[in-house]
């Protein structure tokens, strides 16, 4: 009986985890490192990669705060052209959209996987791509390049950034108040990551992945922005916020992120299962290396697949 692509890719994936509990149970045996020696061993081997992530995302905040205050300050030649704010935050929704997928493509976030946003590293550690190490340390690399992002934008910009109609592209609640800004946050990073793990995990339009995240973003801002200022990352929101020194509902932004993006995640499994997650990139590129626990040769190569299933 001849198999189809779909049924090759799971039979090889259902082969590739099994060869590898099988491992896990003879690793098992042997004496583990202790947990400070895992952590040298992942900042010595991934340190670029974190640096990556980190610069990526400072790449993505000054962008944000440069695209506010070009669209959003009273003294803009740009703001008082474009007099409707409609169109101030479709521009906006472009420019950023335009950026994350040129981050998402670039050697750096080719490498790193592109990720820029905790809640969506959180998530794929859920599904078990990623190292607890490896994961903490993206995080704390996504927190810390937010935040320089924000600095240095600070510097470029001086107090023009720090103007109330441009507040450091803080993200806040909108008039219809923290409850409509958690609901609003927790549906976009639901359908995010939804679209992710969908496209992602699809062969033929994997590499697609980085495109199908742009145009979100700029979807998002340009409609959403006006109930939660459209953050869907706890750290793009923290990096604002420690220069803006707004702290007011923060929560919201720490906590409907991730929600989404887990209640997303959980659904894919349900329908799906974890073998069809086959690796944390949202770009994958076998030029460079990757440091997820990656099965992603079971999704690009069926044919290779199905001599090793047969």
């Amino acid at each position: 009986m001849q198999l189809g692509e779909s049924d090759v890719q799971m039979q090889a994936t259902i082969t590739i985890e099994a060869e590898r509990t099988a491992a896990t149970a003879t690793d098992s045996l042997m004496p583990k490192p202790g947990r400070f020696a895992a952590l040298l061993s992942a900042l010595r081997c991934h340190w670029p990669e974190y640096l990556m992530e980190a610069a990526c995302l400072g790449l993505f905040m000054m962008s944000a705060c440069s695209v506010t205050v070009l669209l959003q300050h009273p003294s803009s030649a740009i703001r008082q052209t474009i007099p409707s704010a409609f169109a101030r935050r479709a521009i906006t929704g472009v420019a950023m959209g335009l950026t994350a997928i040129t981050l998402i493509y670039s050697p750096w976030g080719t490498r790193s996987g592109g990720h820029l946003n905790p809640s969506l590293t959180l998530t794929f550690f859920r599904l078990g791509k990623i190292e607890p190490w490896d994961a903490a340390f993206y995080v704390a690399a996504q927190f810390l390049g937010a935040a320089v992002g924000v600095m240095v934008s600070a510097v470029a910009w001086g107090m023009v950034l720090a103007h109330g109609s441009v507040r450091y592209a803080a993200t806040l609640p909108g008039r219809y108040g923290v409850g409509a800004a958690f609901a609003a946050e927790t549906v976009i990073s639901f359908l995010m990551m939804t679209t992710v793990l969908n496209v992602s995990n699809r062969a033929r339009i994997s590499r697609f992945t980085g495109i199908f995240a742009g145009l979100l973003v700029a979807i998002y801002i340009t409609v959403e922005a006006p109930l939660s200022g459209m953050s869907m990352n706890p750290a793009r929101t923290f990096g604002s916020a420690l220069s803006a020194h707004v702290w007011n509902s923060l929560w919201i932004y720490f906590t409907a992120p991730a929600l989404g993006m887990l209640l997303a995640a959980q659904l894919y499994l349900s329908s799906r299962g974890i073998h069809s997650v086959f690796c944390a990139k949202l770009h994958h590129d076998d030029r460079t290396r990757c440091i997820f626990r990656c099965n992603y040769k079971a999704l690009s190569n069926p044919i290779t697949l199905e001599e090793k299933v047969q």
